[in-house]
């Protein structure tokens, strides 16, 4: 028996790779990324526009035109959310402005909208389940965290009707079976999750106090609060956990914009590395980053500055800067954005971490965690599973349908693969963050548009 997690959606064509067949598949779960959003035509099952993706800044002028409302607050108290473009409610909204027709169409019901997990989930079941979880529900900006409900108020605030919405359920339970034909065999569906939600499940951060970064394209830190809702006065995010039954459990979460995306960035912008495996050994062909700070702001300052008109900026260059600084500048500026994070969440949530658990494709940078744990002062853990989104989303559906117990015996299979101790000095420590915030200051509200 095999319980599947699936990223991307691909799922035959996984099953097809991996040799497995469909009758061997107990459950599967879905893990996404949260705040993409896709609206489709319920009856053809066809998007009415491409989808728009988390990075997307479209929707900038008209959150700041809510803002000049004094509408962020309220957003916030019910959202924990910032009113930002990077949630779903606001692209949600510019589709319905901008596709001809959509409006009327939503109003009648006649269009779903969901976040890919929502996609997914009436893709697989061949369009007979149209629903969300607790924590895909909590990034679009119309869900209130706290009553677990759609919001009225809000709703009426981005003109978004409630016709078009999902269905809101817990992030393990069954959902459905997959259509009749799609596999060679009905598979339940039983576990569905936010990326970042799913790996903080799949890192066993099950409490309060546990954290967890995800080093992908961009960097997200979700710290576990129980239930216990942490309104953040640093303007992190207070969000949903993945829910098992009817208790809501709460996380506070700091994303970064461009972690991974700067190594890419260092490939196919500057061509400075032809492979972004080249990054750490041309990082650590020098001592140091030769006083250059690099902030890679090119979509924004996400927490806890959240300034969409940042851009980005390279500090310190000199005569004798190479590529090789350069190259360290970057992956140092991914830790230094993490750190910023980490600190407002430990003076929000009143705790200091112990260790971090780190997972994502740029946590197996032996020297970008090395420095990650010099800069935050704490151990930094990398599992051996560094999967951990779709670990979770598998960790899910498995607990749906009854495959593992519960969180206990999911705990005791998290395994450590290397752990990475602070080696820095306090005052080289504080050194370097008090160069890294000049730098950011540097490179806030450039652009006014």
């Amino acid at each position: 028996m095999e319980i599947w997690g699936t990223q991307v959606g691909v799922a035959q064509e996984a099953l097809a790779r991996a040799g497995v067949r469909a009758s061997e598949v107990a459950a599967i779960g879905i893990a996404n990324q949260r705040e993409t959003v896709v609206v489709w035509d319920r009856r053809t099952g066809e998007p009415v526009h491409n989808a728009i993706v988390w990075q997307d800044r479209r929707t900038a002028d008209m959150c700041a035109e809510m803002r000049a409302r004094g509408l962020d607050k309220l957003f916030q108290a019910k959202t924990g959310l910032v009113l930002d473009p990077y949630f779903s409610g606001t692209k949600l909204r510019w589709i319905l402005d901008h596709v001809p027709g959509a409006r009327a169409l939503a109003a009648r019901g006649e269009l779903a909208f969901g976040t890919v997990d929502s996609w997914l989930l009436y893709k697989l079941t061949g369009g007979e389940v149209h629903a969300t979880d607790v924590t895909n529900a909590s990034r679009t900006l119309l869900f209130d965290i706290h009553t677990g409900q759609w919001d009225d108020e809000l709703l009426d605030l981005l003109d978004v009707p409630r016709a078009v919405l999902p269905g809101v359920r817990g992030s393990s339970e069954v959902y459905g079976e997959t259509a009749e034909g799609l596999f060679g065999a009905r598979v339940k569906v039983a576990g569905v999750a936010g990326d970042q939600q799913a790996a903080l499940f799949g890192q066993a951060c099950h409490g309060p106090g546990m954290a967890k970064n995800t080093y992908g394209t961009g960097c997200f830190m979700l710290l576990h609060t129980g239930k216990r809702a942490v309104r953040s006065e640093a303007d992190l995010l207070t969000t949903a956990a993945c829910s098992l039954g009817s208790s809501p459990r709460y996380a506070l979460e700091g994303s970064v914009f461009v972690a991974g995306a700067v190594v890419q960035w260092l490939r196919d912008g500057l061509g400075v590395i032809r492979e972004s495996s080249e990054v750490e050994a041309l990082a650590a062909s020098v001592d140091d980053n030769g006083g250059v700070y690099m902030v890679p702001a090119f979509v924004g300052l996400g927490a806890p500055h959240w300034d969409s008109y940042a851009r980005g900026s390279v500090h310190g260059l000199t005569r004798g800067s190479t590529k090789a600084h350069l190259a360290r500048a970057a992956l140092e500026s991914v830790a230094f954005q993490s750190a910023d994070v980490l600190a407002a969440m430990e003076r929000d949530a009143g705790l200091r971490l112990h260790e971090l658990r780190v997972d994502g494709g740029a946590a197996t940078n032996d020297l970008l965690m090395q420095f990650q744990a010099d800069i935050l002062g704490v151990p930094v853990v990398r599992p051996q599973v560094t999967e951990t989104t779709a670990l979770g989303a598998a960790y899910l559906a498995g607990l749906a349908i009854g495959f593992w117990r519960d969180e206990a015996e999911i705990a005791g299979q998290w395994k450590e693969d290397r752990r990475f101790e602070p080696a820095m000095s306090a005052d080289q420590r504080e050194s370097m963050m008090a160069k890294w915030h000049r730098a950011v200051d540097r490179s806030r509200e450039w652009e006014t548009s």
